[in-house]
């Protein structure tokens, strides 16, 4: 008999919240379609909600090798998917200069020189040389993978467009060795913490799956797990006083990650409970931008 779609999405939030994350409905859902369905996930969201960890955990629960493509500004495909060693081709022919010098002794023009020299080429352009990046590590891993391909609106679009073919056929043509296909398909991992549109192409693609921060419930729930250390009452009011903080217009709004920072750095300092010295002293843990923490000793003025 087949499970229900409650028990389905219960079992992997189980599974989520014995490695300490605390996952929704939605999120098991996702995880779950995913598996069956082969397609990528791509997660949206601020900054700091848990999208990487996310990854990360699922790696771990479904005993993939985790691989990661962190993105930038100026990534382009062979820093994402594959290089030639020349480092290691230039020494190789340094050790087999006699055999080459061999193939060309008896030849009377440049030309036939260039040709039988051309011949031998695929023994310097073979795998021992092939230095894999992300992409192909993902594809050639000899157990099935995760690949995550992190902050995906910090490349290209023209990037972007290039990953269309990788998550569309899992495979690539490299010149020298012909097409490799994927040993496993991978599970596909993307985030954005949208400071771009991507594009349509790209989203059709995938499974979307958009991780804001949590209740006040849930993130209770991490810091209890996260810090049990930390004295009951004051781990409510630390949570109740960062979901307020998030909602003053702050430039950067404090993660769930800074949230446990904070108290882990209250149990450091002995605090008994979020009085307005404490506060101050430590809301640097919480907050990264001198003026959001003026901004936010105003605001609590009246309140601590």
């Amino acid at each position: 008999m087949s499970s229900s779609p409650t028990a389905i999405t219960n079992t992997i939030k189980k599974k989520l919240a014995a490695r300490q994350y605390i996952g929704s409905d939605r999120i098991a859902t996702m995880l779950y379609l995913a598996e069956k369905l082969n397609k990528p996930i791509l997660c949206e969201g601020p900054a700091g909600v848990g999208k990487t960890e996310l990854s990360k955990i699922w790696s771990a629960i479904t005993g993939r090798r985790f691989i990661r493509l962190q993105c930038y500004e100026g990534l382009d495909e062979s820093k994402a998917l594959y290089e030639w060693e020349y480092a290691k081709q230039m020494l190789y022919t340094q050790l087999l200069r006699d055999q080459l010098k061999m193939i060309v002794g008896d030849v009377t023009n440049l030309k036939e020189a260039a040709q039988r020299v051309a011949a031998e080429e695929s023994v310097f352009f073979s795998k021992q040389f092939l230095l894999p990046r992300p992409l192909l590590q993902a594809l050639t891993s000899n157990k099935p993978a995760l690949l995550l391909i992190d902050e995906i609106d910090r490349a290209e679009v023209e990037f972007e467009a290039f990953l269309l073919e990788i998550l569309s056929e899992f495979q690539v043509t490299i010149p020298e060795l012909g097409t490799i296909r994927a040993k496993h398909q991978p599970i596909v991992f993307l985030t954005s913490n949208n400071t771009r549109e991507l594009s349509e192409a790209l989203k059709r693609r995938c499974l979307y799956l958009f991780i804001t921060y949590p209740t006040i419930d849930q993130e209770l729930n991490i810091v209890q797990m996260k810090v049990p250390q930390l004295a009951e009452q004051l781990q409510h009011d630390l949570v109740e006083l960062v979901h307020r903080i998030r909602q003053f217009d702050l430039r950067k709004l404090p993660s769930i990650g800074e949230t446990i920072d904070w108290a882990r750095a209250l149990v450091e300092l002995n605090a008994t409970d979020l009085d307005s010295e404490t506060v101050k002293n430590s809301l640097s843990i919480l907050l990264k931008h001198e003026t959001d923490i003026v901004k936010v000793e105003q605001e609590l003025n009246y309140e601590l």
